[in-house]
C-alpha cells in the first residue's frame, strides 16, 4: 500500500493518487478548487478539545499520539473508510499543519502501515 503525507498547500501531482483530506476545519485561505481533495474524511481527525490541547506544541506530541490513538478506537468505523480509500491504490493524507514532523496525519500513516 502506497501512502505518502503531504501538506494540502502544496501543489497537487498526479502521483498523489486518492487525496484525502483529514483535519477537521477546512485549510484556511484555500479553494476546494485549489485544493484538488477527493475526500475529506473530517470525523477521523482528532477532537476539537484534543486539537485545542494540543496546540502543535511538540513537547505535548507524546501525550496526543497516545490520546488521538484512544479517540481513534472510538471511531473505528472512520479509520475504516481511510483504510479502504487508501488500499484502493496510491494516495495521499493531506494536512494542513505547518509542522510536517508533529500533526494528526503522521499518526493516521503509522497506524496505517503496520
Amino acid at each position: 500500500m502506497s501512502v505518502k503525507l503531504k501538506r494540502v498547500y502544496e501543489e497537487p501531482a498526479k502521483a498523489d493518487g486518492t487525496r484525502i483530506l483529514v483535519d477537521r476545519i477546512w485549510p484556511r485561505g484555500l479553494s476546494k478548487e485549489k485544493a484538488h481533495v477527493d475526500l475529506w474524511l473530517k470525523d477521523v481527525a482528532p477532537s476539537n478539545e484534543l486539537r485545542k490541547w494540543f496546540g502543535h506544541d511538540p513537547a505535548r506530541w507524546p501525550e496526543f499520539r497516545a490520546r488521538y490513538k484512544a479517540e481513534l478506537k472510538h471511531n473505528n468505523n472512520q479509520l475504516a473508510l481511510l483504510r479502504k480509500a487508501v488500499e484502493r491504490g496510491p494516495a495521499t493524507i493531506l494536512y494542513g499543519a505547518k509542522d510536517e514532523k508533529h500533526n494528526q496525519a503522521v499518526v493516521l500513516h503509522e497506524l496505517l502501515s503496520h
